[in-house]
């Protein structure tokens, strides 16, 4: 921490999770470098940064390119000092069923939204583990549990997500490392993905609902990188399906299969403007929020109650505590 500023770097950082997390650490007085491919997202994102009193350097690539993700870390270092804090978000995807993918379709998801990230990651790592701390926070989804229809692309990068964090962290903890790599787990946002992702669907794509808006997952990423927490579940929709994928899979199997296609589709026509961000980005400024504001919600209880994880286990153990006494009581009285 430069100055007592802390020195973050967000990909995806130019529109949804990414832009509302920058304005979060930004919050704090960070010094931020934002990376994503839209160079006018970007510099709005810049702008927002300096606005909450943040610092931000503007650093367009493709994190699908190992050396430009390196490269940006090295900016990043040489501009504001040692990074502390590290945020894989930068994602496409395709909207379609599996066989209407093209092969050169679902690589390019595969290589920003699983790739980029493992770049990201070992960036990060291979300055922090030196200096024995530093903090990476992996956006992913509860779709690294359950995959849903129309979504084979994002669903396979975010499984594989898991799976190679879960892997770097046993490394880390092999080698007694204070350096933290969490995950946090989302439902259904509200953000511009499902406006320039590219889509073969026949309507407007949407979050399944319930959908709950960006700023939540922004501090949930904000709250990982600050405290020792392996994963973060957010939203109640979100440990409903990981905990169904445990419980019966089955059954999530054939209730998607009957409402995974309707509950991904608005009534509404494709909007034919830069509806395709996959092989370039789409160079206009789409902020933090998509068209879902009327629907989104604002505020997650089951986040809140994650969040204070602590206090609510104290809580449930002083009143089993509690209600132990008062049996006790109750036996030696002859209730």
């Amino acid at each position: 921490m430069a100055n007592g500023r802390e020195i973050v770097v967000i990909t995806g950082a130019s529109g949804g999770v990414g832009r509302a997390t920058a304005r979060r650490f930004a919050a704090d007085g960070a010094r931020i470098g934002l990376i994503a491919r839209g160079r006018h997202g970007l510099e709005a994102a810049a702008r927002e940064v300096e606005e909450a009193g943040g610092e931000a350097l503007v650093l367009p690539l493709d994190v699908a390119d190992h050396d430009a993700v390196e490269s940006a870390a090295a900016s990043v270092e040489d501009a504001f000092g040692p990074i502390d804090v590290w945020v894989n978000d930068a994602m496409v995807t395709v909207y379609a069923e599996f066989l209407d993918i093209e092969p050169e379709e679902y690589r390019r998801a595969t290589e920003v939204s699983y790739l980029g990230m493992v770049w990201g990651t070992r960036a990060a790592l291979k300055r922090m583990v030196p200096r024995d701390r530093g903090s990476v926070v992996q956006v992913c989804s509860a779709m690294s549990y359950r995959g849903i229809p129309l979504q084979a692309p994002y669903c396979g990068a975010k499984a594989a997500c898991k799976g190679f964090t879960e892997s770097v962290l046993t490394e880390l903890i092999h080698h007694k490392s204070k350096v933290r790599v969490s995950m946090i787990q989302l439902p259904g946002l509200n953000t511009p993905q499902f406006t320039w992702g590219r889509t073969k669907l026949p309507k407007q794509t949407m979050p399944v609902p319930p959908i709950y808006q960006p700023e939540i997952a922004a501090d949930a990423v904000h709250h990982a990188a600050h405290h020792k927490r392996r994963q973060i579940y957010v939203g109640y929709p979100t440990v409903m399906n990981i905990l169904g994928e445990r419980i019966a899979p089955w059954i999530l199997d054939r209730y998607l299969a009957k409402t995974g296609f309707k509950s991904q589709m608005t009534e509404h026509p494709l909007d034919p403007r830069g509806h395709d961000n996959l092989f370039e980005p789409v160079e206009e400024d789409r902020g933090a929020h998509g068209p879902f504001d009327d629907q989104a919600k604002g505020f997650s209880l089951q986040y809140e109650l994650a969040k204070r994880r602590g206090l609510v286990l104290a809580g449930v153990g002083a009143s089993a505590a509690a209600a132990g006494v008062a049996a006790a009581a109750a036996l030696r009285n002859g209730r």
